[in-house]
């Protein structure tokens, strides 16, 4: 089996005195989409930051495609988009990606430019000042940005938080070609219902510890079967789907008349929120 392409052990950093990773273990491997959940300050940024090398850790490690985060081969595998970023206003799309191009040392030129342009709905935009633009165009062209020069690991710190509908169909529809080209992605995000619909596995990160990992339908366990009977609805709370019929026999074995099954399934955000014990973000 090929190493992760994103591999964190045991990720420990404090500031001041305060923890903000305690011991975080995380692997992302080739074409893999992993959401990172967790209210404010839980330390989705700072294990973002970390990857990327514009922090140091405290303890543990981080490697990218066996590389030590922050060593240039690291650094040149992976893109990254921040959470807060800010563009030159007089740049247009294409200036502003042809001088990424020339940071990143990157030779795609011209087309490599147009088909980022393409991938984030912004093909008609080549010429436009960043100024001019929405926040959420500003927010796709950010995500074009990190793309430049096909990096193999895809940081990305709520990347639709400024997005209708309509851009936050676009990046889904670009997160999935990630996957085909077998590009691993870290998605920090608040959104928990486009976190459920892209992601093949989410984390749920709490007071600097990962307290929740698995596939959605993992995590959203079973909520429960519900029947409605002659006496109204009863709902048998951690039931699934294998014991409804059991339930359903001993109803009608009591007299009861059955009307309707349903097994009710946990969702994310019920998961979500019994993981993070209240927190808020």
């Amino acid at each position: 089996m090929e190493p992760p392409v994103l591999a964190v052990s045991g990720l420990r950093k404090s500031y001041r005195g305060q923890e903000a990773l305690a011991g975080v273990d995380l692997e992302i491997r080739a074409g893999e989409l992993v959401g990172l959940l967790g209210p404010n300050g839980a330390g989705k940024s700072t294990l973002t930051k970390i990857a990327c090398g514009l922090v140091r850790p405290g303890a543990g490690g981080v490697e990218v495609l066996g590389r030590a985060a922050g060593s240039p081969p690291a650094r040149a595998a992976l893109g990254y988009l921040a959470e807060l970023f800010r563009f030159p206003g007089w740049c247009s799309a294409d200036e502003l990606l042809r001088l990424h191009q020339r940071l990143a040392g990157s030779a795609g030129g011209a087309d490599e430019r147009q088909e980022l342009l393409g991938l984030v709905g912004l093909a008609e935009a080549r010429d436009k000042r960043v100024e001019a633009m929405s926040k959420g165009m500003q927010q796709r062209l950010g995500i074009a940005q990190a793309l430049i020069g096909a990096p193999k690991l895809l940081l990305l710190d709520e990347p639709t938080s400024a997005l209708d509908p309509v851009g936050r169909r676009i990046v889904r529809g670009l997160l999935e070609e990630m996957r085909r080209r077998g590009v691993a992605v870290l998605l920090n995000s608040h959104l928990l219902s486009e976190v459920e619909l892209v992601c093949d596995r989410v984390a749920i990160i709490a007071r600097g510890r990962l307290v929740k990992a698995g596939t959605p339908e993992e995590l959203a366990g079973p909520g429960g079967v519900e029947v409605e009977t002659g006496d109204g609805v009863r709902v048998f709370s951690g039931a699934g789907r294998e014991e409804a019929p059991r339930i359903v026999a001993e109803l009608v074995a009591a007299g009861e008349a059955v009307y309707r099954v349903e097994v009710r399934h946990s969702s994310l955000e019920e998961v979500y929120l019994e993981a993070v014990g209240g927190q808020t973000g």
